[in-house]
């Protein structure tokens, strides 16, 4: 039924209602509210059948698919939104039928203006809910946290916003939106001001997706913001770390990029984790290994062929070089020392661990030595990246090195505390 026929049919109830003698004032009023009881029955009815029995069929429909992109409508109610701009279409053609009887009004023209707005709005809020799914749609694939496009997805629905709100404005104020755009010229420099941290995070989010800096679950480490952890969503603004004592960190986006930050994946992709600490030996425990030593060595297993193989060297090197003098003076000739095996012993404990990568760069090796004594520094990958059993191995391993040190002769240099200069400690040290 036609707006026309809508327009004869109202003529006849008018015409019934003046045969009964109603007069024309009332005749006006019973019109008026009879259509919108009428308007407002007609949209009941219309989002009944829309939401409870064609929107519940389209889900039945959609449930029964294979494919699960589909589902993603309903988890973001396209549909639900979509079924509002059937009453409101309702309502918008008959504006002019319920209030025909007041034609001297301009009640129909404000109102099918209001009623526009609305309808661009609820299309505005369908189309925001389909961008939702293009991004649930989107994380589905694998690659989708190399190049995360929430940013993007939130620019488009910035510019589809602002560009609703002018429409509106236009169609509520009668206003040509060249001239609204035109307005706006003149004042983007107040636009770009207020919408700096947009514009900032737009095109650091394009960096750090193009170049694939950070996505979402990978482990970083930024110094200036005190963050350390996982990252948890990247948006056109902000980038949230949970850090490992579970807070939140907040970043903008742009610091990303203007900023410095540790990226932990490499560590993560290549399987192992780096161990890298050193411990300080007092200098005034390295000495020649002497014969007793040397016996003493060969019991230990994993340095059983290492000496002997070693013992051999020196002998043929210092006979050839040094002759009867090496037998002299210690300082005579090639001889092992305790710190030299020491640092044998840990290559071969190490390799032998089942818990420490030997395809990836391994070495234990002497840094420069300092007022705190001589730092020999353990450097392998651990097999496990998990951080609790990481520190575990890592402990494990130390704990045995301060234990088995006492066997090389030598001592782990520690800085004297008070109980050290405590007079009955120094005489029963002394004894």
């Amino acid at each position: 039924m036609d707006v026309t026929e809508l327009n004869k049919l109202s003529q006849l109830f008018q015409e019934y209602l003046s045969s009964t003698g109603v007069t024309d004032n009332y005749i006006k009023y019973i019109l008026t509210g009879s259509w919108l009881i009428f308007t407002l029955t007609a949209c009941w009815l219309a989002n009944l059948i829309t939401k409870k029995y064609i929107a519940t069929l389209i889900k039945k429909v959609i449930q029964k698919t294979k494919s699960k992109y589909d589902d993603l409508l309903l988890d973001r109610n396209v549909f639900d939104r979509l079924a509002n701009l059937v009453p409101a279409i309702i309502i918008y053609s008959m504006i002019g039928v319920i209030f025909e009887a007041f034609p001297e009004t301009n009640i129909v023209e404000h109102l099918h203006k209001l009623l526009s707005s609305i309808i661009v709005f609820i299309i505005l809020w369908t189309f925001l809910a389909l961008l939702g799914v293009v991004h649930d749609i989107y994380n589905t694939f694998s690659y989708a946290k190399e190049r995360p496009i929430k940013g993007m997805i939130q620019i488009v629905q910035i510019a589809s916003s602002f560009l609703t709100v002018i429409v509106i404005i236009s169609i509520l104020f009668d206003i040509n939106i060249s001239k609204i755009l035109t307005g706006l010229g003149a004042t983007a420099a107040i636009l770009l001001l207020v919408f700096k941290d947009t514009i900032l995070g737009f095109v650091a989010s394009i960096q750090l997706s193009a170049n694939k800096m950070v996505a979402t679950g990978d482990w970083i480490t930024m110094s200036t913001y005190k963050a350390d952890g996982t990252v948890i969503d990247i948006s056109l603004n902000t980038v949230k770390v949970q850090n490992w004592d579970q807070t939140i960190t907040t970043i903008p986006t742009y610091k990303m990029v203007d900023d410095s930050f540790i990226n932990w994946k490499g560590m993560e992709q290549s399987g192992g984790r780096r161990i890298k600490r050193s411990i300080n030996i007092d200098m005034q425990t390295v000495k020649f290994c002497s014969a007793e030593m040397i016996e003493r060595f060969k019991k230990i297993r994993l340095l059983k062929d290492y000496i002997a193989e070693k013992e051999q060297e020196l002998v043929n090197h210092n006979n050839k070089t040094e002759g009867q003098s090496a037998s002299e003076s210690l300082a005579n000739g090639r001889r092992l020392t305790n710190l030299g095996v020491f640092r044998r012993y840990l290559q071969e404990y190490l390799r032998e661990h089942p818990m420490t990568l030997n395809n990836m760069t391994f070495m234990v090796r002497q840094l420069q030595s300092t007022e705190k004594g001589q730092p020999i520094e353990i450097y392998a990958f651990s097999k496990d990246q998990e951080w609790t059993n990481y520190e575990a191995i890592q402990a494990d391993i130390f704990d045995h090195i301060l234990a088995v040190i006492n066997e090389f002769d030598l001592k782990v240099y520690q800085l004297p505390s008070g109980a050290d200069f405590n007079p009955t400690n120094y005489r029963n040290n002394s004894l």
